[in-house]
């Protein structure tokens, strides 16, 4: 199987061309195989980039833990990278269909991803949801205190919580408790974000499967989208990972464009049998 190693920001993915052939097999255990950072390739999930019947491409994803994810706002931009450098298109604007809806991109010097809106919160991602908020206040109790969050579905599940440092909060604790905490069924991506300046915000994330990441793309769109409403940051911020800085805006229609960097960082084969 050929792959290529990706990262958004940090938040590295094993790519793979799955247009003409699938790889044989369970994909989710060839991701855990292929995610082990000590006897695979190491990353935090597998991307297929198969064809679809509804927009150019379409993204199937696995995190490093093989549960299949409905978004990965980092992948996409690896997807659109891939494609581009590996001939699979000639378009500098594409349309991917993911298990979170069809998600539009702009390839340029840096690839701009237009994430839509939030969309409405099902049941399925919190116990309260109504399945018509985009956003809910929640509070989440977790290592002996409550954690006053915003819940927001960019596709997928997310918990944002506001911390005053996030460069010394306990997310190794803390983030797998919010995971899976009962009142998310379908376990949840975690951001612990610090307001730095209106346009600034440091970003801290506890992925669902994958543990903590350098970088989340839908995790940034989820804090940028969460913090407008509470109207501690302006319509275009910076959010700084561990990994890399993502800018994003979130235009007064409650669109959520994401533009961030997209490297390959080696390619080879994986054997499959």
């Amino acid at each position: 199987m050929r792959f290529a190693k990706m990262h958004g920001a940090g938040n590295d993915y094993v790519v793979v061309d799955a247009t003409k052939r699938r790889p044989a097999g369970n994909l989710s255990a060839l991701a855990r195989a292929v995610s082990d950072r000590h006897t695979g390739i190491g990353s935090d999930g597998l991307i297929l980039i198969a064809k679809s019947r509804r927009a150019d491409f379409r993204m199937i994803m696995f995190n490093a833990d093989g549960s299949e994810g409905e978004m990965c706002g980092n992948g996409l931009r690896c997807i659109a990278k891939y494609a581009a450098d590996h001939g699979l298109t000639r378009k500098k604007r594409l349309r991917i269909e993911t298990p979170g809806g069809i998600v539009a991109i702009e390839r340029n010097a840096r690839i701009i991803v237009a994430m839509g809106a939030p969309r409405p919160i099902p049941p399925s991602f919190h116990v309260a949801a109504d399945g018509t908020s985009a956003l809910m206040a929640v509070n989440v109790a977790a290592g002996g205190r409550r954690y006053p969050a915003t819940v927001v579905s960019m596709g997928n599940p997310h918990c944002v919580i506001e911390v005053d440092d996030a460069g010394t909060f306990p997310v190794q604790t803390i983030g797998p408790l919010i995971e899976r905490h009962p009142d998310f069924p379908s376990r949840v991506n975690v951001e612990f974000a610090q307001v730095m300046a209106p346009d600034r915000v440091k970003q801290r994330t506890w992925e669902r499967g994958s543990g903590e990441t350098l970088a989340c793309g839908s995790g940034a769109c989820a804090v940028a989208v969460a913090l407008r409403a509470a109207g501690h940051i302006r319509e275009r911020a910076s959010i700084e990972l561990r990994g890399g800085t993502l800018a994003l805006r979130v235009a007064p229609d409650g669109q959520v464009f994401m533009t961030g960097p997209a490297v390959e960082v080696f390619s080879g084969e994986w054997p499959t049998r």
